[in-house]
């Protein structure tokens, strides 16, 4: 059955980018549906879309109809990627490396809360020097750590994570995208592993995207007033 992804802004949903970005790196043909934040078309078709009435969900099937399966929660579709497409490289095929991978996309699906707080997904607009706080430091650092172990360990085919690209790159994208946006001090392996994900065809493709939205999300704003304010 044909995929549908179910998507918010892509300027700021770094939730929707990151299953968006693993489909088209993969090369996995599916369908678009973007739902802009607070728009009439989200209040209208939110419920029937996403049984959380959040962003991202998969469908496997015509959305909302009664076969289709429904998937949502990140992680959770990648899973199911690699269930439905064991070939394409969703997860790295070594299991030592797979364990590694799984364990900081985890780690990256429950934490550094701090790091998404003060520097929030804005990838049209430049904030160099905001949000940088002694705790948002801290998780910066633990993902730089994260990166490096990763490269070292597991790295050596390709300039990703684990060499290929796969789930645990979907996973930090955002990340870079958050670092091309405020700035903070890197070190030399995070930059090059930086320039690796932005240049990767999916994630190229989001970008050039979300630089074409002109929507204000206020919440997601923190360092801009409105525009006409």
């Amino acid at each position: 059955m044909p995929l549908t992804l179910v998507i918010g802004n892509k300027n700021y949903s770094s939730w929707s980018m990151r299953p968006w970005v693993l489909l088209k790196q993969k090369g996995i043909p599916f369908t678009e549906r973007l739902l802009k934040f607070h728009s009439a078309e989200w209040s209208e078709h939110i419920a029937r879309l996403s049984p959380t009435r959040l962003v991202p969900v998969l469908w496997d099937g015509e959305p909302g109809a009664p076969d289709a399966l429904a998937v949502w929660d990140t992680l959770a579709i990648a899973e199911y990627l690699a269930d439905r497409f064991p070939g394409h490289g969703i997860w790295p095929a070594d299991t030592r490396a797979r364990a590694r991978a799984r364990s900081v996309a985890c780690e990256m699906h429950a934490g550094f809360r701090n790091l998404r707080s003060t520097m929030p997904m804005n990838i049209r607009n430049q904030h160099p020097g905001k949000g940088l706080t002694a705790e948002t430091a801290r998780d910066i650092a633990r993902v730089e750590q994260v990166w490096a172990e990763c490269r070292s360990a597991c790295g050596t085919g390709g300039p990703f994570l684990f060499g290929e690209f796969c789930a645990a790159d979907a996973m930090f994208a955002p990340v870079v995208m958050r670092f091309a946006t405020y700035h903070p001090p890197l070190g030399a392996v995070t930059q090059a592993y930086c320039r690796a994900v932005a240049q990767a065809s999916g994630v190229a493709a989001w970008i050039a995207d979300a630089k074409q939205e002109t929507e204000f999300v206020a919440e997601d704003e923190p360092y801009a007033s409105a525009p006409g304010h």
